[in-house]
């Protein structure tokens, strides 16, 4: 149609701005450093491999960790701390442990420093034998549960640990993979076989409801393969979830030890009979690898968004100050407003937290900074508001410019609604993008060009959850892993959505063997 100047309107072809540079689609593993660094998580160090947690990051770990604690002691655990350092000869009591660890164990072989002839320091006082950084805790803990374990009255023995481990790592990304990270690590001895594996799949099943019901991740429990199980353990379940690029997040794991780790450990008590009998062992983990997760299920181009059930706040209050006449009313009426939701509001069972921002800083500098941090709800206020009693509200799980009126006491009456239908709305978007790209795979072809992008010099996003028979074989395993960096990320229980597509027994499509159900390959992180 044509202006009234003569000219025509035409619409752009430039691609919307975003806040974060590169796009998902553009380069999602750099998006995703982007996206911790604008809503500031963390950063790296100067130690190398490690990172620095800032308090936004550390806030989110503080609600996971507060939840899952509590989840914890109502299954009858307990709060325990067991020594960061391990005796070398903990660690070789148990072979596939040691072999499972080694090349990740960081070794602390002197116990002082001292000024050398050119003033430098110098290692000095040689231990009589190293001792291991904690990679993990089961060889510690397994000693302590020698001399606490008895009789089997003394069973079970529920513990958990909040501590942090060292991994050396040569590839390190923020929350995902470093050298040292915060975790949890549970730790149990039953009398009986079953027990043990019963409180495995208990915390498995934890694991997976606070995925759910918290994380607003779906996830996918599993077994995993001979291949991917923990070292030493029976048996090792998992959730995985799916990213926004498809790839598979191992986001916890429950293992059934069996009598391994007690018979290393001498783990006896004397039962019921009167004989001397080895404990059944678990033990079952998550750590701040989840945060990575978070990040990656539900944020965007500009920015992290964050389920309102973990968000470090809820909400925060934007003054509008562009006069200096009225810039003491709208901090006043901001400031009520503030203490209102603090302490007349409830969520998810406790007070909604809520931040004031009142910085010297451009309006729309602070909005963004707020977008790019992930904070569910921004409630804008200025003096038209103030005059109305009413509140500018915009929502992160919606586009930025799509924001809406509220008179203040209908804000204040529906708050908790709105955060409910914002966490339900990002469990319900993640559950799609899993739906949508999980297939069944009939044939060795078709799992190869499923996992094989278009454009090898620069991938795009591709593949997914591929639905596929195996035999068990682990050489085929590898050379699926060799060929397309992709593993079977476990054996799917029963009882999930996708039960329907994964039960029926079939065919291998890479040996011609029966197989007792499908399983999902995935590329990982």
């Amino acid at each position: 149609m044509a202006a009234g100047n003569g000219s025509t309107k035409q619409k752009s072809n430039k691609p919307a701005k975003t806040a974060i540079s590169p796009t998902r689609s553009d380069n999602y593993p750099e998006w995703y450093q982007q996206v911790v660094r604008a809503a500031d998580l963390a950063e790296s160090s100067p130690v190398r491999g490690c990172m620095v947690i800032k308090p936004w990051g550390y806030g989110l770990w503080e609600n996971i960790q507060g939840v899952l604690d509590r989840m914890f002691k109502e299954t009858g655990h307990q709060n325990a701390y067991f020594p960061l350092f391990i005796p070398l000869s903990y660690l070789e009591k148990e072979a596939q442990h040691v072999e499972g660890f080694a090349k990740e164990c960081a070794v602390v072989t002197h116990h002082r420093l001292e000024a050398g002839p050119d003033g430098k320091l110098i290692p000095v006082g040689k231990l009589e034998e190293p001792l291991i950084v904690r990679p993990t805790s089961e060889t510690i803990i397994g000693e302590m549960f020698s001399q606490w374990v008895q009789s089997y009255r003394d069973l079970p023995l529920l513990i958990n640990q909040w501590a942090n481990v060292v991994r050396w790592e040569l590839r390190t990304r923020l929350f995902l993979r470093t050298a040292e990270f915060l975790w949890q690590e549970g730790h149990t001895a039953h009398a009986t076989e079953a027990e043990a594996r019963e409180e495995t799949m208990r915390m498995l099943d934890v694991y997976a409801d606070f995925a759910e019901n918290y994380m607003a991740m779906p996830v996918i429990k599993g077994e995993k393969t001979e291949c991917e199980r923990f070292p030493g353990a029976v048996q090792t379940y998992s959730i995985e979830a799916m990213m926004q690029d498809r790839k598979a997040l191992q986001s916890g794991t429950s293992h059934f030890l069996g009598q391994n780790f007690a018979k290393a450990s001498r783990i006896q008590f004397l039962g019921e009979s009167g004989q001397h009998e080895h404990a059944w062992t678990t033990s079952w983990g998550v750590s701040t690898r989840l945060i990575g997760g978070l990040v990656m299920t539900h944020s965007d181009d500009n920015g992290l968004v964050l389920p309102p059930k973990l968000a470090p706040s809820h909400v925060v209050i934007l003054p509008i100050l562009h006069k200096e006449e009225t810039r003491a009313q709208v901090l006043e009426y901001c400031t009520k407003l503030a203490d209102e939701l603090k302490h007349s509001v409830q969520y998810d069972g406790r007070p909604v937290r809520v931040e004031l921002d009142t910085r010297d800083l451009r309006g729309g500098d602070k909005i963004w900074s707020w977008i790019k941090k992930g904070i569910p709800l921004r409630v804008e206020v200025g003096p038209r508001d103030m005059e109305a009693d009413s509140v500018f509200v915009g929502r992160r799980d919606r586009e930025h410019k799509d924001r809406f009126t509220l008179k203040r006491a209908e804000f204040v009456n529906t708050l908790p609604d709105l955060l409910a239908e914002i966490q339900t709305g990002l469990h319900d978007r993640a559950t799609a993008l899993v739906r949508e790209n999980s297939a069944c795979i009939n044939t060795r072809d078709e799992l190869y060009d499923y996992f094989t992008p278009a454009n090898r010099e620069q991938p795009e996003i591709h593949g997914g959850f591929a639905l596929c028979h195996w035999n068990g074989d682990g050489a085929i395993e590898e050379q699926v892993k060799n060929d397309l960096s992709v593993t079977v990320r476990g054996i799917p229980l029963p009882g999930q959505w996708l039960d329907d597509l994964v039960r029926e027994p079939g065919t291998c499509p890479f040996s011609g063997e029966p197989s007792p159900q499908r399983v999902v390959f995935a590329k990982s992180y």
